[in-house]
């Protein structure tokens, strides 16, 4: 079904659609995403196939209140609810055991679940208003560049959905943490905008999962986020490549046009830069070039998240994935 796709702040009529088993652009402080009723199969079976997305690669459930994960989470105990307290509202996933009335279709099948509670006013009084939770990854094609606005969404779903809710700009820019235990060892499944410093002063030590082409919890396929450019780390253009894009971390390069060049953060700030990564590459993208460039950033902090999304939007996608 084709639609007219619809631009708005009107979240009667965004829950109206989503009621209807339909999708909606949801506002996140991470990046925007593509928003149906966990609770409804045809919602989710219409999340894959508006993305193109797999469905091995499972996907995260949105609540607008902690107490909502009761009926999606297995007895959550005193180190969850620690987290909750000193996260939720905000970026970071967990990754637990769920109960029965989570749809196999979210998690792939697998034992556990992904849910978070969104740091946006617009989408936690939309999920209050629809009175159920909300299965959405990002916004965009799947493997493509994650949309931190609606006009980025907007270029790649336009026609595939009724309606974008606009919340403005993402505050965080790169994708929430993922964080699950597995036998008694908490592990970090994706790194985002809640740092391995963050977590440990409430958990203790902290493993980092590698990636997985059988993937776990959404996030970690070696490949994703990319633009349609060719795109590697580093600073030597191939020969072949005559037009070339640069994504810079702090100074751009000497002698390169200031139009095929993108400076994430000048003053070195690194939230800055993550903030600022996919409007980046959706601006490098869209001129079309050869071939873009990548400066990795600083590795610490946040800045571990911003390089684990240029390294895996540099990988080549393995062509039985597509």
């Amino acid at each position: 079904m084709a639609f007219q796709t619809a631009t708005g702040q009107d979240l009667r009529l965004a829950a109206d659609w989503l009621r209807r088993s339909e999708l909606v652009a949801i506002p996140t402080e991470t990046v925007y995403g593509l928003a149906g009723n966990a609770l409804d199969d045809r919602a989710i079976v219409k999340i894959f196939e508006t993305k193109e997305r797999p469905l091995y690669n499972p996907l995260i459930i949105h609540v607008g209140h902690p107490d909502q994960i009761n009926d999606l989470i297995v007895s959550p105990d005193a180190e969850v609810r620690a987290l909750i307290d000193a996260f939720w509202p905000g970026p970071l996933t967990l990754l637990l055991d769920r109960t029965s009335r989570v749809p196999d279709l979210v998690c792939a099948g697998l034992p556990r679940v992904a849910v978070r509670m969104p740091d946006h006013g617009l989408t936690l009084a939309l999920i209050q208003t629809c009175g159920f939770p909300l299965a959405a990854p990002s916004a965009n094609l799947f493997g493509r560049i994650s949309p931190t606005t609606a006009e980025h969404v907007k270029s790649q779903l336009a026609g595939r959905i009724p309606y974008i809710l606009d919340g403005g700009p993402c505050r965080v820019g790169v994708e929430s943490t993922i964080l699950g235990r597995e036998d008694g060892v908490w592990k970090i499944y994706r790194r985002g905008g809640v740092t391995m410093a963050d977590l440990e002063p409430v958990i203790g030590p902290v493993e980092v999962v590698t990636t997985s082409e059988v993937p776990e919890a959404p996030g970690m396929l070696p490949w994703h986020y990319a633009p349609e450019t060719p795109l590697t780390i580093g600073d030597t253009p191939p020969a072949e490549a005559k037009r070339v894009g640069w994504l810079r971390f702090r100074k751009a390069m000497p002698g390169v046009p200031e139009e095929h060049q993108f400076i994430l953060a000048p003053d070195g700030d690194l939230r800055s830069a993550a903030r600022r990564l996919y409007e980046g590459l959706h601006h490098l993208d869209a001129l079309h070039l050869d071939q873009l460039l990548a400066e990795p950033v600083p590795e610490e902090g946040i800045g571990r998240a911003i390089n684990d999304r240029l390294r895996r939007a540099a990988t080549p996608r393995h062509p039985d994935s597509i």
